[in-house]
């Protein structure tokens, strides 16, 4: 198939399923494009906006990879899993305790702030060269070092069914499926991250992971 130049920004609502780089192939492939980026890695279980950068809009794209971002995802409180998400093996289940505006207060103001967050195994993070989530899938774990992050801004709020809602505005780099989890064990009864929820909003403005 022959190339072309394109040039200008798509604004793609990322399905269920797909990560950014295969989105990113298939919009690619789809508009013939010679030259293509996206603006940051969204989860296969994320969902939300992802700007595709095309000829010469690809210049810009690191401007918004390092862009703060905003999240809302739904950690459902009582079970962890081995992956931090609803794709993972259950491997704990807790007692929730009774929860109060109290408690979710609390854990506001203690998880807003610099951070120092370890990467999750299960993500793109490269460690000599090979994908964490390779290293995961073989049954290996290694020794991740803490980066610093900033959480701007974060709302919580209790839901039915022992579910926590949190709308986060992050700096780069962070993993929201890591604050649900540090919240669930600062609550004493773990966490892990449910499907669809998580939606990044104005990417540039302020997905994955």
């Amino acid at each position: 198939m022959q190339r072309r130049p394109v040039h200008g920004v798509l604004l793609l609502d990322k399905p269920l399923g797909l990560s950014s780089n295969e989105a990113l192939q298939k919009a690619k492939w789809l508009l013939r494009a010679e030259k293509a980026g996206h603006t940051g890695t969204l989860d296969p279980m994320a969902t939300g906006v992802l700007p595709l950068c095309f000829g010469a809009a690809t210049k810009f794209s690191q401007i918004h990879l390092d862009a703060d971002k905003t999240y809302e995802a739904i950690a459902q409180l009582g079970l962890k899993t081995s992956t931090g998400d609803s794709e993972g093996e259950v491997i704990e289940t807790r007692r929730v305790p009774h929860l109060t505006d109290r408690h979710v207060a609390e854990m506001q103001v203690l998880f807003t702030g610099p951070l120092a967050q370890v990467p999750p195994m299960h993500s793109a993070l490269k460690k000599d060269g090979k994908a964490l989530y390779e290293y995961a899938r073989a049954g290996e774990e290694v020794e991740r070092a803490a980066r610093d992050v900033v959480v701007h801004a974060l709302e919580l709020s209790l839901l039915p069914g022992d579910q926590l809602r949190i709308v986060a505005k992050v700096s780069k780099g962070t993993y929201i499926r890591t604050p649900g989890e540090d919240i669930g064990e600062a609550l004493g009864c773990g966490a892990h991250r449910s499907p669809c929820e998580e939606l990044p909003r104005g990417r540039s403005t302020s997905r994955n992971a």
